[in-house]
């Protein structure tokens, strides 16, 4: 038992990599917000998808939208880390739109993370009805993982 342990400590050394950053993107949520800025009207995960299909069907009682995004990276400590979403649409005037949100982001530990990035107001109305969306996660300029809809 005792050869197995420092044995099992050198074959995890040696599989990552020093300097090696993993990053992931688990979950991505896109929800319309209700004229309050909700994107539910109490806590049940039942009820907030319920809620969600009454505003998808009334556009008029939307105010924007909002990315829950769960992500995790393998080391915590970094500078320049980015969430984006990129977003597709069609505009009032029936003409394509996009547009990106971006995030820094800033950790201390390595567990995963919720962080939420909303288009609302003016931006929201001129951005019209989305049709695609794509979360990326960035290390400085390297690509570390990505989330799209099917229509991207």
């Amino acid at each position: 038992m005792r050869r197995f342990i420092p044995a099992f400590l050198l074959m995890l050394a040696l599989a990552v990599p020093a300097g090696a950053v993993e990053g992931h993107v688990f979950k991505v949520l896109p929800q319309f917000l209700d004229l309050d800025g909700k994107e539910s009207l109490t806590p049940s995960l039942y009820d907030r998808d319920a809620y969600q299909g009454v505003l998808r069907a009334h556009p008029e009682k939307r105010s924007g939208l909002r990315f829950a995004v769960q992500w995790k990276v393998s080391f915590p400590k970094a500078p320049s880390r980015l969430l984006r979403v990129e977003l597709r649409g069609v505009g009032p005037d029936g003409l394509p739109s996009k547009t990106t949100l971006e995030l820094p982001l800033t950790t201390k530990h390595a567990f995963s993370h919720w962080e939420y990035l909303k288009l609302q107001g003016d931006d929201y109305k001129k951005f019209g009805e989305m049709s695609a969306w794509r979360v990326t996660l960035w290390e400085g300029d390297k690509l570390l993982d990505e989330q799209k809809s099917f229509l991207w």
